[in-house]
């Protein structure tokens, strides 16, 4: 198992090499944005982004967020975005485009430890896959943690959402399969929950959501809440928030 194309981008860094990498995912050929340290891979990040097409694509700068020495970094555009074949079925045959993914990269470094990260839409995305997945950790960023939160909230979505999934009331099994709390349980991997209080893109009630349902489960978990901040921190906040992520990932190794 191994990527079927590797294209170098022209990306400067001294210590990482940027590729656009291509690997297959149910017959179809997805890619994603990877960089690679020129050391030995010890740290995996699966980053799954948010938005929809060219909104929230993967950039090199936000991958570079979590890279070091030893940390390998990648994005995942998603089937039928951004020249992934395919068609973009917002959490079905896009999730395996993830699982897939994982399983390669687990394939070709086994002893490194891998943490996934899902922002906005990507929040949904990780908490419906990595509970299967060889991951050490899941950290949900102002994510999605409900299908039905996010059409309650997002009034200018909906028609997109009932396009591509249905009517909640209407098609309401194909927004059940799209339930990832049911799936989890206290042998999940360890969850971060990182949300801003002003977050009006994907409001905190989601994180708390979730945070509650956990506790429910006895799964573990924690919280990192910047009641100040939106969807995307501010600089100052962002450092701080970042510098918790890469704390966490450190804790969940240490005990792993």
């Amino acid at each position: 198992m191994d990527f079927i194309k590797r294209k170098r981008m022209p990306i400067e860094s001294f210590t990482h090499q940027f590729e656009e990498v291509t690997y297959l995912s149910d017959d179809l050929q997805v890619k994603a944005l990877m960089m690679t340290p020129h050391h030995e891979v010890k740290r995996i990040v699966v980053y799954l982004r948010g938005g929809k097409g060219q909104v929230g694509r993967v950039r090199a700068g936000r991958l570079m967020q979590f890279s070091d020495s030893q940390t390998l970094v990648i994005g995942p555009y998603y089937r039928g975005n951004n020249g992934s074949e395919g068609k973009d079925e917002f959490y079905r045959g896009d999730l395996n485009d993830v699982t897939q993914l994982l399983r390669l990269l687990h394939d070709k470094y086994p002893q490194a430890f891998i943490h996934m990260v899902g922002f906005s839409r990507g929040g949904l995305q990780g908490l419906l896959t990595f509970q299967d997945l060889p991951v050490s950790s899941y950290i949900i960023w102002g994510g999605v943690s409900d299908i039905d939160l996010m059409y309650e909230e997002r009034i200018d979505l909906r028609g997109m959402l009932r396009r591509m999934i249905g009517h909640p009331k209407k098609d309401r099994a194909a927004y059940e399969a799209r339930q990832a709390i049911p799936n989890i349980n206290e042998n999940s991997p360890p969850i971060l929950i990182v949300h801003g209080g002003k977050d009006q893109q994907v409001g905190i009630h989601h994180a708390y959501y979730l945070a509650g349902q956990l506790e429910l489960k006895g799964a573990t978990h924690e919280s990192f809440y910047q009641m100040a901040e939106g969807h995307v921190p501010r600089p100052p906040a962002m450092v701080e928030t970042l510098t918790y992520i890469k704390e966490f990932m450190n804790q969940v190794e240490l005990h792993s």
